[in-house]
């Protein structure tokens, strides 16, 4: 499977759904300040509603993981199919309650949870339907994912400035509608092809499937053996044990955590940061279409990069960029410095989801792969959770620049962490380490 080239179907398909997934993304998780604000919440109780929702989806995201990653009913289709109706009915009822704060509260939090909750089974979806032979494009379908984040916001700000937040729900609603729609009819092939049982782990240049085939079902329920990793391999579901197993990963967690603290401050308070500056919702879409369309040729070209580079070295690499990130706003005095701040995306965020993604399907077993997955979300919300409780209160009593310092220093301590995490620790206490191999290099190795 080696030359054979991304199924054009399926990628299509796939990247339908990352589209209408990351269009409610801009709506929900960018623009949520702007909506609650509206809504009458203040800077504290916007980092509260926020905090709660990371909270509860940090502690959902490995549990509903270690459900598929077991034989049973609830696969990753199921489970998307799902977040999306809540989504879909939670925007509905927010439509009939303009300013009430006791019931947004509950709604919002509800809708913005179980979207970072889906975000990982979006993931780990791809990776399953590639083992059973759908070759698609992972790094272009989550590209242009981002492609459609970039340009709903760059329409966006407008429509609010001259419509209201309620668009904002308009939005969802239309988004979620199609998207239950694309995974309804999202069926994967009932049995796997022998070119791709014979080489599950390498695909055409850029796609996901070198190496990264995420757990998978056959058409009896059973963990597929495809691979060469029996059903019977052993999952990791006790945190310790899987601590043991993968301590590289789970150190470069904490660093992730310090990252997204960072990366949350600034897209959950943009547009204080933004007034600020000087400038309003227009800006802020700009500002987010800015950053979302610059993942675009990074994330489709993720594959051609890991053939050099390890994801391993990808993600210390990312971290930095994080910080650089958030250090141009401690010292941005208008909005031509917020833009160049958000063209950092480029090399964090744009790198890190892809690189992350690779690392986790690379260097655990297929029954620890979803929970991998499950694992980098929560620790990104987590990193939210934390940013959010003291966002809102640093806002509120000292301003904008006291907020970012304070990000920037965590971010700081967060590069350290990562680098320690992934350049001194073992990755994989079952498999020989491989300290700096580009997966082009480990392939090679394994044949021999």
């Amino acid at each position: 499977m080696e030359n054979q080239r991304p199924d054009v179907k399926w990628t299509i398909r796939y990247t339908l759904l990352n589209a209408t997934y990351f269009v409610a993304f801009c709506t929900i998780h960018a623009c949520a300040a702007v909506y609650l604000l509206a809504n009458g919440f203040s800077n504290t109780e916007v980092g509260i509603l926020l905090a709660v929702a990371n909270i509860l989806s940090a502690v959902l995201q490995p549990f509903v993981a270690g459900i598929i990653d077991k034989p049973g009913p609830l696969t990753n289709r199921r489970f998307i199919l799902f977040s999306v109706l809540v989504i879909l009915l939670g925007s509905a009822v927010l439509l009939l309650v303009p300013g009430n704060k006791w019931v947004i509260f509950p709604v919002f939090a509800l809708i913005y949870m179980i979207q970072f909750v889906y975000q990982p089974v979006m993931t780990a979806l791809c990776f399953e339907y590639q083992k059973a032979g759908c070759r698609i494009f992972y790094g272009l379908a989550r590209g242009l994912g981002s492609a459609s984040f970039a340009v709903t916001a760059a329409v966006i700000g407008g429509l609010v400035e001259r419509s209201g937040v309620t668009i904002l729900l308009f939005v969802n609603i239309a988004s979620m509608l199609l998207s239950a729609i694309l995974i309804y009819t999202f069926k994967k092939p009932s049995t796997v092809p022998a070119e791709v049982s014979g080489a599950a782990g390498s695909g055409a240049s850029g796609s996901a499937s070198e190496g990264a085939a995420l757990h998978t079902r056959d058409a009896s329920g059973d963990v597929d053996t495809a691979s060469g990793v029996p059903a019977g391999s052993t999952a990791h579901n006790n945190i310790r044990d899987f601590a043991r197993t993968y301590p590289a990963f789970m150190v470069f967690l904490l660093g992730t955590v310090c990252f997204y603290f960072a990366h949350n401050m600034i897209n959950d308070f943009m547009i204080q940061i933004i007034r600020n500056l000087g400038g309003g919702e227009t800006e802020l879409g700009y500002a987010n279409f800015l950053q979302a369309i610059l993942e675009l040729p990074v994330m489709a070209m993720i594959g051609l990069v890991l053939k050099k580079i390890s994801s391993r070295s990808l993600l210390t690499f990312s971290g930095a960029a994080f910080f650089v990130k958030i250090l141009i706003l401690v010292f941005a005095s208008n909005m031509a410095m917020m833009y160049l701040s958000q063209s950092v995306q480029l090399f964090a965020y744009a790198v890190f989801i892809p690189a992350a993604a690779y690392y986790v399907s690379e260097t655990m077993g297929d029954l620890d792969q979803v929970k991998g997955q499950a694992y980098v979300t929560s620790a990104i919300t987590i990193g939210g959770v934390f940013s959010n409780l003291l966002s809102g209160v640093i806002l509120d009593h000292f301003g904008i620049r006291p907020m970012l310092l304070c990000g920037t220093i965590v971010c700081a301590v967060g590069v350290v962490i990562g680098y320690i995490a992934m350049k001194k620790l073992p990755h994989n206490r079952n498999s020989l380490p491989v300290a700096s191999n580009t997966p082009e290099e480990r392939i090679k190795s394994e044949k021999t």
